[in-house]
């Protein structure tokens, strides 16, 4: 995983991280008490086509349980803080400012799962033209963080965006129809995406329906 020279966390302002992201480069650190933050860019990049999110019969199913409800920003620090408990994290102090900072600007934006009143699952990400770079998720109940990324990639592709950053692979994600490719593919569709004009806050008036339609859409596309 290369990346630069470590950076003081009071050094990097929201403006700086913006045209990073614009450059293809993300922050972390090492763990969550570590001052420092560095400057990431693999050499492979983690994508979600956004045609090819894949539902498989078991989460189509918990998706049209509806017993949830799908929210944008109703507690965007919630969602950041969910994501950073956890034995391990690369979300220490100043990356949690600076992406606090960028939601007041509406330059970052969490994607929500609430069951009783209870956040159960989320993601958060940097939206720039139509690129949505997702930073963290977390789950607190079963199928949440899959149902989340489900409603997310139908929500991003009827909205207008055609990249979806997932920065690295996992198995979790890659079970979902993420996949890897180079640095220079991953810099093209950067470049195409950062042209776009999409709307993040766009409603969320899809039916369940049309979010486990995607399963339909991804056999065809390779049928």
């Amino acid at each position: 995983m290369p990346h630069g020279p470590q950076t003081g966390q009071d050094e990097i302002t929201p403006d700086l991280l913006m045209r990073a992201y614009a450059m293809g480069i993300f922050p972390m650190s090492e763990h969550r008490d570590d001052p420092e933050i560095f400057w990431v860019d693999p050499h492979r990049r983690g994508v979600f086509p956004l045609d090819g999110f894949h539902v498989a019969r078991s989460l189509a199913k918990a998706i049209r349980r509806r017993d949830y409800e799908v929210a944008i920003n109703r507690d965007f620090a919630a969602v950041v803080d969910a994501c950073a408990d956890r034995d391990e994290t690369w979300i220490n102090p100043g990356i949690r400012r600076l992406y606090i900072a960028l939601h007041h600007r509406g330059q970052a934006h969490s994607f929500e799962l609430w069951r009783d009143g209870a956040l159960i699952g989320g993601v958060y990400g940097v939206t720039l033209g139509g690129a949505f770079f997702g930073e963290s998720m977390f789950s607190s109940a079963r199928d949440a963080s899959k149902i989340a990324l489900a409603w997310l990639v139908y929500h991003l592709r009827a909205q207008g965006f055609t990249l979806f950053d997932t920065q690295f692979l996992t198995p979790h994600l890659a079970s979902l129809g993420a996949v890897e490719i180079t640095r220079a593919r991953y810099h093209r569709q950067l470049a195409a995406a950062l042209e776009r004009r999409a709307n993040f806050l766009g409603p969320l008036g899809y039916s369940v329906d049309e979010v486990v339609s995607q399963r339909i859409t991804q056999r065809s596309k390779r049928g």
